[in-house]
């Protein structure tokens, strides 16, 4: 029996995650993933342009050019330790951050969920990018009132190899039913090489003689 299409809309985001990538090759993130919570929007740009070969007064063949991935990220707040390595920003020891033209962000890889009513979870993976800076707006109080800050960044994303595909790719997307994390797990592996955070893994022993 053929498996039944998913038509429900996405209604949220959530469960933004990065790591560096190992650029040596030793393995493929330098860390496990890390978490930035709150994320508000996350919009994925994937171009493409078609050309046409014309002959005898009509088409004679199309062909699809790709352009390339930008992702654009705007959080309730991006906490500074995550500035650091995301932007490659220097810290001092007494705990202030800055930008400066020297600046090197490293190659990430990236994970983050679109959430559904029904309780299904799709993930999508981004291999390899970089993220620039984000702009740094304040704005004063007006009639007492209380309106929350956002802070926008911007990534340009690049084709990677990932196990179990034949080609380089750039964004990868898994959808997990309500309590199924198969999809989860695999794109975890896929982009970091690593476990979910959350899941533990226990190492019995046995003690010599018994």
């Amino acid at each position: 029996m053929a498996e039944q299409k998913y038509y429900k809309s996405a209604t949220g985001v959530d469960e933004f995650y990065y790591s560096e990538l190992d650029e040596t090759g030793a393995s493929i993130t330098l860390n496990d993933p890390e978490l930035v919570d709150f994320a508000q929007t996350i919009n994925i740009e994937m171009p493409q342009e078609a050309a046409r070969a014309y002959g005898s007064n009509k088409t004679a063949e199309i062909a699809v050019s790709s352009g390339d991935v930008s992702v654009t990220a705007a959080f309730h707040r991006i906490p500074e330790e995550d500035k650091q390595r995301l932007f490659g920003l220097e810290k001092t020891e007494t705990g202030l951050y800055a930008y400066g033209s020297n600046d090197s962000p490293p190659y990430v890889g990236v994970v983050f969920v679109k959430t559904f009513e029904d309780g299904s979870k799709e993930y999508v993976g981004l291999p390899k990018g970089m993220f620039m800076r984000p702009n740094q707006e304040a704005k004063t109080k007006e009639g007492g009132g209380v309106e929350f800050s956002s802070e926008e960044t911007t990534a340009e994303f690049m084709d990677r190899k990932v196990a179990g595909f034949t080609e380089e790719k750039t964004v990868i997307f898994g959808r997990d039913a309500k309590g199924s994390t198969t999809a989860r797990d695999a794109i975890f592996q896929a982009v970091f090489g690593r476990a979910y955070p959350s899941t533990t893994t226990t190492t019995t022993t046995t003690s010599a003689g018994s």
